[in-house]
Formats: structure tokens, sequence, C-alpha cells
């Protein structure tokens, strides 16, 4: 049985385990780590204040830093998603580009 998101954000699967988080699919070639560095109050609630984000090639062949294509901190989580869709959607287009039939 395929796995189904409970949680998207602009078509692409979130999924977050504590303070971390995880955005766009493993069968793509690049997916973003967001990591919740603090969090302030507002209201009743806990929100993300200081977050880092990485774009993460999903290439198992190599070693853990080499997965690293970029890394940014941001101010909360819509900033942190919102680079994060950028970022997908530009590695998307470019592993399409280098991965261009012949014709």
């Amino acid at each position: 049985m395929p796995f189904t998101p409970k949680l998207t954000y602009k078509n692409r699967p979130l999924v977050r385990c504590g303070k971390e988080l995880y955005y766009g699919s493993m069968a793509d070639p690049s997916v973003v780590f967001i990591q919740i560095l603090t969090t302030k109050k507002v209201g009743d609630a806990e929100v993300a204040d200081r977050v880092q984000v990485m774009l993460l090639s999903t290439d198992t062949t190599k070693a853990p830093p080499e997965r690293v294509q970029k890394s940014s901190a941001r101010t909360g989580l819509y900033s942190a998603l919102d680079i994060g869709s950028i970022w997908l959607d530009r590695a998307a287009a470019e592993w399409a580009k280098q991965n261009k039939p012949k014709a």
C-alpha cells in the first residue's frame, strides 16, 4: 500500500517528527529538511521562530555531508517552507534539464 501523507504544502508531502520536518517526496531528486531551532509563545500556542533549512539530495550513494545542496537559516516556518518550495522547483527543473533524452 503506497504512503499517503496527511499533510501537504503546495502539493508536496510534509512529514513532521518533533522539531524536524521533511518536505517533498523521497522519489524526487531532492527533499527539504527543516529543523526548528527555537520556538516562541504566541497566545496559547508554541510556534517556530528560528529554523534551519537544507536542500538534500535523495541519492543514498553519497555521503551525508555531500548530500547537502543548499542551506539557510530562516525566521518562521512559513518562510522556511516558502524557500524550500522554490528550491525544490529549481532542483526538479535542473534535474529534468540534465536528464532530457537526446533527440
